[in-house]
């Protein structure tokens, strides 16, 4: 019994590291082609030695160019955010249906629409199909 709780120990803690090197490598590849400085020939030089010598080159990467990675990483981030708080900004400033259908009747008022119009921007506003 004992022989086989320690096969299964052994079986996990292996699972762990293949797993944990797949994150590695997939990490290392990702910031490989985000990294707008390194040109063409060096990444395909590190894909190959990734491909021929996995752990090394994975080890030396992370040792080498580790802070690059994090600070891309950080940029990207950073853009995302900035990106979602500005679409956030302008849907958050768009205006209500309310505010649609008195600008409407404002333009209806001064002739500037006919009712018909006027009526096609309402249903607009309230979500209508027309």
């Amino acid at each position: 019994m004992w022989n086989n709780f320690w096969n299964i120990i052994w079986l996990m803690f292996w699972a762990f590291a293949l797993i944990s090197y797949l994150f590695a490598l997939f990490a290392i590849i990702g910031d490989l082609f985000r990294d707008r400085e390194l040109n063409g020939w060096w990444k395909a030089l590190w894909i190959i030695f990734l491909i021929f010598l996995p752990f090394l080159t994975a080890l030396v990467y992370l040792i080498a160019r580790g802070r690059g990675m994090a600070e891309r990483q950080s940029r990207d981030v950073q853009q995302a955010q900035q990106q979602a708080d500005d679409y956030i900004r302008q849907t958050a400033a768009s205006s209500s249906p309310a505010d649609d259908i008195a600008k409407a009747k404002q333009l209806l008022d001064q002739g500037v629409i006919s009712a018909g119009e006027f009526d096609a921007l309402k249903a607009k506003a309230l979500g209508h199909k027309f």
